[in-house]
């Protein structure tokens, strides 16, 4: 008697960590969203982020809660936003994730979805996306995790009623159950606090790493300071302040030669950072952002002096850290 007894608490535990989980994951997409129809024939813009995405469909959840169903044609245009000189970029439409803060525009149909025409977007908030798509993944597969241990426990009491002998042995299994889903229900909630803290990111430190001109190639100083910034990182590691980290990886150059053979040469200044990186240091894809090149367009000294176009040709590693993550948030 006393054995099923523990055994029925153990179960209850597991149950009400398991609908914990599940009300912390949906529970922003629950709050204060409602549908919105677009009536037939009305032309509309829609400005928000991605709460959805099936198929040619998906959904624009706007800052009030205003939740509209866009639908995508082989006709709908998928770009970046036009910045300056750089212009739009054209994207496939599986670019369009969870999570992804856009704008569309189009027309009602007879079911009251937004027939795109064009769908935009900035190329920052789209890399941010990326960054974070993996978080939706690890939530879903901790919550059926959960659900396999509730079943699994629900199994155990059926085989205590039949036969008292294997109650030792259940009550066991259903300890080993009640540490999975402590575990999961930790890696949730870590998911989901990422999720919801998706634009609250701090900058803990730049790290300049300098280049000579017309090259791409780190030389000892290059790699001593990528070195010393890795050891850095390591150390915070080791201290557990590591949570939430993202490595942005961005290229720049000086005045001298043109503004395209600029940009092509801060890229490649990027990317042997990170080859770098990764080579040495075995730095973890998961946490770096896509990298690019500014070129000659973000100087931080004067293109004047031989002084300051050293310093413009740089790469620069910036560290970034989610305070949702890291238990910073405000």
């Amino acid at each position: 008697m006393r054995n099923r007894k523990s055994i029925a608490v153990l179960m209850v535990l597991a149950f009400v960590i398991a609908l914990i989980t599940a009300i912390g994951v949906s529970a922003q997409s629950a709050s204060n969203a409602h549908p919105v129809q677009v009536p037939q024939g009305e032309k509309r813009k829609v400005q928000g982020v991605v709460s959805f995405r099936s198929g040619d469909s998906f959904k624009v959840r706007e800052p009030g809660g205003a939740e509209t169903t866009v639908l995508l044609t082989s006709d709908t245009d998928v770009t970046s936003h036009s910045r300056g000189l750089k212009g739009k970029k054209d994207y496939p439409v599986t670019y369009i994730m969870r999570g992804l803060r856009l704008q569309a525009q189009g027309k009602g149909d007879a079911e009251g979805n937004l027939v795109a025409e064009w769908v935009r977007f900035d190329e920052q908030d789209l890399r941010a996306a990326q960054a974070l798509e993996q978080t939706n993944e690890l939530a879903e597969e901790n919550l059926a995790r959960i659900k396999e241990t509730e079943e699994n426990a629900r199994r155990m009491m059926g085989q205590i009623e039949e036969n008292t002998a294997l109650a030792n042995d259940a009550r066991a299994r259903a300890d080993r159950a009640q540490a999975q889903a402590d575990a999961a229900y930790k890696a949730a909630a870590l998911a989901n606090n990422r999720i919801n803290g998706l634009d609250d990111y701090e900058q803990l430190r730049s790290i300049p790493v300098l280049f000579k001109v017309n090259s791409s190639v780190l030389n000892a100083a290059a790699k001593q300071t990528i070195d010393e910034a890795a050891a850095w990182a390591n150390g915070e590691k080791a201290k557990g302040n590591a949570n939430g980290w993202l490595v942005v990886v961005v290229g720049f150059a000086d005045k001298t030669g043109n503004t395209a053979r600029n940009r092509a040469l801060s890229e490649r200044r990027a990317k042997a950072v990170i080859q770098y990186l990764v080579g040495v240091h075995n730095l973890d894809l998961r946490r770096l952002v896509q990298p690019f090149g500014y070129g000659d367009s973000k100087p931080v000294a004067d293109n004047k002096t031989a002084a300051g176009r050293a310093k413009n040709r740089r790469v620069e590693i910036r560290i970034l850290q989610n305070k949702g993550i890291a238990n910073k948030g405000d």
